[in-house]
């Protein structure tokens, strides 16, 4: 990580550099902070001039982030608490049963139904009803992937060696030099369009391991509004969240 001095501001910032690129481009999200993207063997002081002239605009969206991003109010699990899935909310039932060893998480009628053991306090409830989203969740997900996988692989003629939902803070997919993809669970709390990006996304990496133009245009052939769809993600990804 580097770090820039503009006034009495520091702004850290990283940079990738990509063989044949021609230009600077510079970004600034919630997951990477502020990123340069420059072609190999560029001079570090025109970095540095290019991030100056630039930093007025960093920090605007910077402020921009920060009040989007506020952290969600946490959970409290509760009857009438409200859940995404798919881009859509629905509404938390929660029963107690004396009887129960167990608490059980279902999904019917357009809510999610839970069932607790009374014995289980405050604390103990909410762990235990956040792992059971979570693993439903990745229930979900592993069923709608495989279908949009069915979709998108044959027009990208490309086919990931398998594809995992997992934990991760920072990342909303990860491909790997084996082909194997891996997603962040929380996405299948967005919209469909926003989870055939971020899989999109990922399959293109399969041949092209960069963000290079031939990268994106790959991604546009398949997506032709995957800009949109990036950028709902950027402003609403933080609220995705357990």
């Amino acid at each position: 990580m580097h770090k820039l001095q503009y006034g009495n501001t520091t702004i850290d910032y990283s940079v990738e550099y990509i063989k044949g690129k021609k230009d600077v481009s510079l970004s600034v999200c919630l997951a990477e902070g502020v990123k340069l993207v420059a072609p190999e063997g560029i001079d570090y002081e025109k970095l540095n001039k290019i991030l100056h002239k630039k930093a007025p605009w960093i920090l605007k969206k910077k402020y921009e982030l920060q009040e989007i991003a506020d952290k969600p109010s946490s959970r409290e699990y509760v009857s009438g608490e409200k859940f995404p899935y798919l881009g859509r909310h629905y509404r938390l039932k929660i029963h107690k049963n004396d009887d129960l060893k167990m608490p059980v998480l279902t999904f019917k009628q357009g809510r999610f139904i839970t069932e607790i053991p009374t014995y289980l306090s405050e604390l103990e409830k909410r762990n235990e009803l956040r792992r059971l989203f979570k693993e439903w969740y990745v229930r979900q997900g592993n069923k709608k992937i495989e279908e949009r996988l069915m979709i998108h692989c044959p027009k990208m003629e490309l086919k990931p060696s398998k594809v995992v939902f997992k934990e991760q803070q920072k990342r909303w997919g990860t491909c790997t030099n084996e082909g194997a993809i891996y997603l962040n669970w929380r996405i299948m709390m967005a919209p469909m369009s926003v989870v055939d990006y971020v899989l999109v996304h990922e399959l293109a990496h399969l041949r092209h391991m960069d963000h290079s133009t031939d990268y994106w245009k790959m991604v546009r052939s398949i997506l032709p509004d995957y800009e949109q769809r990036k950028e709902w993600l950027r402003i609403n990804g933080p609220l995705l969240s357990l």
